[in-house]
């Protein structure tokens, strides 16, 4: 072979590994985020995007159901989800860990609830326990109010209801969305109507009704610590491998309830704010956060992060 065409050869192979270096970057830049319609989730899913965004990454947020969030985390079609409750979500989420397609990853939020509740009146007047509301069937027009179709918590209710556990049979899963369900249980609680449903902590509603969280619950249920969750961030097989630096990012994410109510109170107040606006003022108000969670974690061109995502939040303000 001749030297000239020696360097003809040489040049095509390094600009065939450049260009293949190329599409290997700008497919690790791009994080698909597994959503789901709750207040809380959606709010950490459009601050994760936000600081992605600010660091040089492209996101695409997809809005399923849970079982169809774990399908897409294990086929590879989203690469991380930042609402796994659990215990209630062990029996969707559990084959998914065992497998391996799924990885657990980091406790974003530690302390957080999870629970059947009531208006403070009705257990002032005896429906306290999980073993109580049947006695009660009448005024509750034997009905429970979940969520959206689908979720971890309506399969929980639903499972009660079938088995008959704590004498619930006669009872009806009531299902449709968050906001459905908590513009019923205030005009309820306004009007002394009597109703169980669906609740959890963080969360406004926790400030906006009054409220209490029904003892009695099992490992079978929500949970053998009276509903008492962690909320887990979860990855696809691999994640951390393909993007150690976005890795990073998401495992120094974590969540106080008490940060959590603020932002959610401040929407409810507010609710022209919008959830990324309502995330966003917070860290904005809280620099030493958004600090944490960068620490160690550069842009997609290798900058600080936190100095790039400081920029990202003062041009939203």
């Amino acid at each position: 072979m001749s030297s000239s065409l020696r360097r003809i050869v040489f040049a095509l192979f390094i600009a065939t590994t450049l260009f293949c270096a190329t599409i290997t970057a700008h497919a690790a830049d791009k994080i698909t985020i597994a959503s789901v319609s709750w207040t809380g989730v959606t709010i950490k899913t459009e601050v994760a995007a936000s600081i992605l965004k600010s660091l040089g990454y492209e996101t695409d947020i997809k809005v399923l159901s849970v079982p169809i969030t774990y399908t897409a985390l294990a086929n590879g079609d989203a690469d991380v989800f930042f609402g796994n409750w659990m215990p209630s979500m062990a029996s969707i989420a559990n084959k998914f860990f065992k497998s391996g397609k799924v990885i657990k990853y980091v406790a974003n939020m530690p302390g957080a609830k999870y629970t059947l509740a009531t208006p403070t009146f009705c257990a002032q007047a005896g429906l306290k326990d999980f073993k109580d509301i049947a006695k009660f069937g009448d005024k509750l027009d034997w009905k429970i109010y979940g969520i959206e179709a689908g979720n971890d918590g309506n399969m929980i209710i639903q499972d009660m209801i079938d088995k008959n556990m704590f004498g619930l049979g006669k009872f009806k899963l009531v299902a449709s969305s968050e906001v459905v369900m908590l513009s019923q249980v205030q005009a309820y609680a306004q009007s002394n109507k009597w109703i169980v449903f669906l609740g959890w902590a963080p969360h406004s509603m926790n400030e906006r009704i009054d409220m209490t969280y029904l003892t009695g619950s099992t490992d079978q249920t929500f949970g053998g610590n009276d509903g008492t969750a962690t909320v887990w961030t979860n990855v696809r097989k691999g994640f951390v491998e393909d993007n150690p630096n976005a890795a990073k990012l998401f495992s120094n994410m974590t969540f106080s309830v008490s940060m959590m109510n603020q932002i959610m109170t401040s929407l409810h107040e507010d609710p022209k704010l919008g959830m990324k606006k309502a995330g966003l003022k917070w860290l904005k108000a809280n620099p030493d956060t958004y600090k944490k969670w960068l620490k160690g974690v550069t842009t997609v061109a290798g900058k600080p992060g936190d100095v790039a995502f400081k920029a990202y939040l003062d041009s939203q303000f």
